[in-house]
């Protein structure tokens, strides 16, 4: 049977004209997507690319099969999930994958909740950041991902992936037990306009949820402290470097004195879980059971509410 990872590739190199920018798109190295390549090419005995100046391009052969790549794709799924869903109860292993938040807050607890809820199927749970997700994901190493919506994350209408927004975490103020807005039950952000700011370091998620979120109020921070991790920017704020924005599912180190206020108004800045599968993979029997289990436990957890002060 042909690998359908590798008629992914093959898809990719046919958009983009080179492996380079193929392996690029799927988040691949560029020795890995040849390799891929040359292994279709070894299955069906034909060639598949030549070259055509400084780029590549698909032979006859190659034509032909892309033709019938997305129906092939299709029916795959749709045979796998049928097949599945005549065994009965969801059994076997499936494979989970997360950033650290959405492991400690959800992926954690279920697989603990499913112990007991779905006794014959086995969870296997690993770390990884959105752009190892969709890798794991893409070679068949995971079959759920949960991560971070980004700008970097394939597009909503990738035709490998398919994603769903979960759940929301929004960020809430925090500052030093003594600062003058501690005794506040919400604040708008504009009422911060003025303050020193911790924040992320360049280039990442963190920082650009801040600078949007001040953008959107109308101005720009004046920024007295960098990092990387979450405990050094409370640590940050907690000397009195600033105020910051930090998810509500982060826990903040329990020794320092620190008060968290929701921010309200319309420029609450969220971020946003996406559960993640291949396309398609949604209607296997196994993967529905952990996803209606997933959004059971989002609803009872009620870790949107709201934030009690000290």
């Amino acid at each position: 049977m042909i690998d359908l990872r590798r008629l992914h590739v093959l898809r990719e190199v046919a958009h983009h004209g080179t492996v380079s920018a193929a392996a690029k798109a799927l988040h691949m190295s560029t020795s890995a997507a040849s390799q891929q390549i040359r292994l279709l090419s070894k299955d069906l005995g034909v060639s598949l690319l030549e070259p055509h100046g400084r780029r590549v391009r698909l032979t006859s052969a190659a034509q032909v099969l892309i033709a019938h790549v997305d129906a092939i794709e299709a029916m795959w799924r749709l045979a796998e999930a049928e097949i599945q869903a005549t065994e009965g109860e969801p059994s076997g292993l499936l494979r989970l994958c997360g950033f650290p938040t959405a492991i400690a807050t959800l992926l954690a607890p279920l697989v603990e909740r499913a112990k007991e809820s779905l006794p014959s199927m086995e969870l296997r749970l690993r770390e990884a950041e959105a752009p190892e997700s969709f890798d794991l994901l893409f070679a068949g190493d995971a079959d759920l991902a949960v991560v971070e919506s980004t700008p970097d994350n394939p597009p909503p209408e990738d035709i490998r992936f398919d994603s769903q927004v979960i759940f929301h975490d929004p960020f809430d103020l925090v500052v030093p037990h003594a600062h003058p807005l501690a005794e506040s039950h919400s604040v708008d952000m504009r009422a911060v306009e003025r303050e020193p700011w911790v924040l992320g370091v360049p280039g990442s998620e963190h920082r650009r949820h801040v600078l949007t979120a001040c953008a959107n109020a109308g101005f720009r921070p004046t920024i007295y402290g960098e990092a990387r991790e979450w405990s050094v920017i409370a640590t940050m704020i907690a000397h009195g470097l600033g105020v910051g924005l930090i998810p509500r599912l982060i826990d903040l180190p329990p020794h320092l004195k620190l008060v968290r206020i929701p921010v309200a108004g319309p420029y609450t800045p969220f971020r946003h879980f996406l559960a993640v599968t291949l396309r398609g993979g949604r209607d296997r029997p196994a993967v529905a059971a952990v996803l209606d289990l997933l959004d059971n436990f989002v609803r009872e957890a009620e870790v949107i509410g709201p934030v009690e002060n000290p």
